[in-house]
């Protein structure tokens, strides 16, 4: 069997750069064991599968551990491989995911995708917060999957040196952590290593987290934001309240082919 696959960076105009993420158009669904495999293979934080279903798309996202409900940054990839190397024009494209229906907008710059935004609730600091990231936070909440640490700078945050073990004892999908920027509104650092992924790249889903946080403590709807980690992203991020906005920019790295 031979399979399509693309492999984009997400949130960034430049390769090398943002989160990349494996692409695989499907005419029809793969086993899952199948696709988990692949995604293995790939090594990547997240690989993306699509299957056209009436005029929409069906969506999933493998980790090379396991499928996973929401991925941003694979979203968006899907989306930029779809319109500059599969030929579609439409404005927007519809995804029916794990997270519900979601849409994404070609942009004269980037794409928007619109998302259910993550609600949050203040909890005591776990140990395995304090233990794994080697600090005391200024305040810890819960969203539906991750814990969002908010700590005091932008310093602070590059020069954090996590304990991936003591993290991965959190009975989450991982600990998102943020500080206000020096050149952005809010930066942040996204570590999942109960997935397999110690640090991802950037991820788009966390800034379902972030964004209704930063836009209630600065008091703004649209939020420029940086992922820190060594390859870096970029996001524009806008509260529509229980949606949140996301635009960034994709490109290309690999056309290829999987020979099963």
């Amino acid at each position: 069997m031979h399979l399509p696959i693309y492999q984009a960076d997400a949130f960034t105009s430049k390769v090398f750069g943002g989160n990349p993420a494996a692409v695989c158009p499907l005419d029809e669904w793969l086993p899952d064991d199948l696709m988990q495999s692949i995604a293995e293979e790939n090594n990547l934080s997240e690989t993306a599968f699509f299957v056209k279903e009436g005029d929409h798309y069906a969506l999933r996202w493998f980790t090379p551990v396991a499928e996973v409900d929401l991925c941003g940054h694979a979203t968006l990839a899907t989306a930029h491989i779809m319109y500059t190397e599969l030929g579609h024009t439409a404005p927007e494209l519809a995804f029916d995911t794990r997270s519900g229906m979601l849409k994404v907008k070609k942009l004269d710059q980037g794409y928007s995708m619109n998302f259910p935004t993550d609600p949050l609730t203040p909890v005591e600091t776990p140990a395995e917060i304090t233990d794994g990231l080697k600090l005391t936070p200024q305040e810890t909440f819960r969203g539906k999957t991750d814990y969002l640490v908010v700590i005091d700078s932008q310093e602070q945050l590059e020069t954090l040196q996590p304990d991936f073990r003591a993290l991965a004892q959190g009975k989450v999908r991982g600990t998102i952590v943020t500080a206000p920027g020096n050149e952005v509104d809010f930066v942040s650092r996204c570590f999942y290593p109960q997935y397999g992924i110690d640090e991802d790249p950037v991820t788009g889903s966390a800034h379902t987290t972030l964004t209704p946080y930063w836009s209630e403590r600065l008091d703004k709807k649209q939020l420029s934001a940086q992922q820190l980690s060594a390859r870096k992203g970029e996001l524009t991020c806008i509260d529509h309240g229980d949606r949140t906005e996301l635009i960034g920019q994709a490109v290309t790295y690999l056309r290829g082919e999987i020979n099963i």
